[in-house]
């Protein structure tokens, strides 16, 4: 299978820890997924989405170096396959297990790398993954606002829990695709973008614009820019490990680069470096220009909601409008390969980023929590039926080699999976080579 564009959704599957590791948001307990996930899987068919963001728990599944309980996992990919649904594998969302405690764990790289391998080898038809979600995100929430996991606000500790963070996601790809050497990986990462409020703020709104690309110029082995680059190693990052990112830029051939957008990706700057919302300025399509000419890589809109509000079309009005900015892009020649309105459910407490427990629902889902149609839900439906046949003619030659669950042992599929294995195997030789 082909596919010059992918409809996803995605079942949210955040697990941070708050209050200093004692309370975990569990966000597939709290929005039922673990109760409801036939329910959720069979919804897909009703909106005809054939793409899914989804995870199993890192927290319940690992649960020791070389220990899994696999139990969730087997049925819930087992039922995906079942149904030929292609799910975007996304292994690590927001937090960690408690016996590795947070993201400044310096042994949290390898261990992830072997859960991701032990993964791949246990379900060998999954080919798309998000190894880690929103990495500057969950390392800024993280290590730098003290809102999640280890709970600091230092450039010391955020720049730690970054470069583990993004170590992690690249070893991860390294060892799927000792497994599944026809993965693609999907980074689901947060598209940001500064605006200074007056002339004083200019200069850190210029440093904070720099900050946002460091995920991903790490992730893609892209040298960063002088001024981060002592940043990065004035707080902790030595030479080495900088050239562990930057000896392992041809992993970016396997890639997507996923865009995250919301109203809330916008910020105003103040002089002192305070900032705050500014809704929804450039928009998509500008910001991810941004983005792809930094890295030339495919793009897909990988997270997008709005919370339902009083008169009922607000979610409805956001999709619109994201799908304009899609349909722009596209227009104008950024290869873009797929849209995600995440999630598929209602989720709870994101009014407030996941830190606080207070059980408030947040109306962002396309179906809400009793599992009932949004407007949004139907909306999108209706959208997905009015593109799905219009886009791929528009787009000949921009295809993504995306096999369903059914194909995996077909013999055109495994020819290409032994073409791609065996230039792997001449990417890993040249880096030895570079190496010595």
């Amino acid at each position: 299978m082909y596919t010059s564009f992918m409809f996803a959704t995605g079942i949210e599957n955040s697990i941070p820890t708050i209050n200093n590791g004692r309370t975990r948001i569990d966000e597939m307990e709290k929005c039922g997924h673990y109760k409801y996930w036939r329910t959720d899987f069979e919804l897909l068919r009703e909106l005809d989405i054939h793409v899914l963001r989804y995870g199993p728990p890192l927290h319940r599944t690992y649960i020791g170096p070389g220990r899994y309980d696999w139990s969730f996992a087997d049925m819930t990919f087992y039922d995906l396959e079942r149904r030929d649904i292609i799910p975007i594998v996304d292994l690590c969302h927001f937090g960690v297990p408690d016996w590795i405690e947070n993201f400044q764990n310096p042994d949290f790289p390898e261990l992830f790398a072997a859960y991701a391998q032990d993964f791949a080898r246990r379900f060998p038809w999954v080919q798309l993954y998000t190894p880690i979600n929103e990495m500057f995100v969950c390392a800024l929430f993280s290590a730098a606002y003290g809102w999640w996991n280890e709970q600091l606000q230092s450039d010391q500790a955020f720049v730690t829990a970054l470069k583990h963070i993004v170590m992690a996601n690249v070893m991860a790809m390294e060892r799927i695709l000792k497994i599944r050497p026809d993965a693609i990986f999907i980074q689901s990462e947060s598209s940001e973008y500064f605006h200074a409020e007056n002339p004083a703020a200019i200069k850190p709104a210029e440093v904070m614009n720099s900050r946002r690309f460091l995920s991903l110029d790490l992730n893609y082995g892209r040298r960063v820019d002088s001024e981060m680059y002592e940043y990065l190693l004035d707080n902790g990052m030595t030479r080495e490990e900088y050239h562990f990112f930057l000896n392992r830029s041809s992993l970016r051939h396997h890639c997507i680069m996923g865009n995250d957008y919301y109203i809330t990706n916008e910020h105003r700057v103040q002089s002192n470096g305070v900032t705050r919302s500014a809704g929804d300025v450039f928009g998509y399509d500008e910001i991810t220009r941004q983005y792809y000419a930094r890295y030339l890589l495919p793009v897909m809109h990988t997270e997008t909601n709005l919370m339902e509000g009083p008169c009922g079309d607000e979610a409805v009005n956001w999709l619109w409008k994201q799908w304009a900015n899609v349909l722009r892009i596209r227009n104008t020649g950024v290869p873009t390969v797929g849209f995600t309105w995440y999630s598929l459910t209602d989720q709870v407490d994101w009014d407030v980023a996941l830190r606080q427990e207070n059980n408030r629902v947040t109306p962002v889902g396309l179906y809400d929590l009793d599992r009932n149609i949004r407007p949004v839900g139907r909306a999108y439906r209706e959208l997905i039926r009015d593109w799905c046949d219009v886009l791929p003619a528009q787009s000949v030659c921009l295809t993504v080699p995306v096999s369903l669950p059914s194909e995996h042992d077909e013999p055109a599929v495994r020819r290409r999976r032994e073409v791609v294995r065996e230039m792997r195997s001449h990417e890993e030789e040249e880096f030895q080579q570079a190496s010595r």
